[in-house]
């Protein structure tokens, strides 16, 4: 992972179209969501009126059209995460970093961003690069895993995941899913 990680920071100080979504929502703390999403188009010299666009239509496709004035501590875990995609998304990156950004959510919401997170997927199709420790949330979003070992971390298996799109809760009944992820847990034992 290290190597990987190196290689993707490398080329985004290269390629300013890389955007890195993190575990905890790094969001501006006081300004409401429509600012907070808006910010990168601030940065770049866009005007307010263009940046309100923007904002609203990407608070719209995370499914928070309408909640532009509302503050941080006026939305929930869930609805702050989809605040953090559309402030990345906004800036139309070519790869979207994301680090177990939904490991501090509870089951049913975590399921709902997963969702969301392939529908926007499908709208937008920016390359995602998604790290979890999380196996099913691997095999539900992924078209390929890349298994890493311990310390130095090294890929230990390539695996691609043939399921199809759209994917739903069905697809973690799926004869495939369920192999794929024996055959992830192997790996782990094999590794550990």
């Amino acid at each position: 992972m290290c190597r990987l990680a190196s290689r993707l920071l490398a080329i985004r100080k290269h390629h300013r179209r890389i955007e890195k979504k993190y575990n905890a929502p790094q969001r501006i703390q006081i300004p409401n969501a429509g600012y907070n999403v808006a910010f990168g188009l601030k940065m770049k010299g866009i005007g307010a009126n263009e940046r309100r666009r923007q904002a609203a239509e990407l608070l719209e496709l995370v499914g928070l059209g309408g909640f532009d004035t509302h503050y941080p501590a006026q939305l929930s875990g869930g609805m702050q995460q989809r605040v953090e995609i559309a402030r990345v998304l906004i800036n139309r990156p070519r790869v979207l970093l994301m680090d177990e950004p939904f490991g501090a959510l509870d089951a049913q919401t975590r399921r709902m961003m997963q969702t969301l997170l392939l529908d926007i997927w499908a709208k937008v199709r920016t390359t995602v690069v998604f790290v979890t420790h999380d196996i099913e949330e691997a095999l539900f979003l992924a078209d390929r895993i890349l298994m890493l070992s311990k310390r130095p971390a090294r890929v230990v298996a390539d695996i691609a995941v043939p399921l199809p799109r759209p994917r739903s809760d069905d697809t973690t009944l799926d004869p495939t899913f369920i192999d794929i992820k024996r055959q992830c847990l192997s790996l782990l034992r094999d590794t550990a």
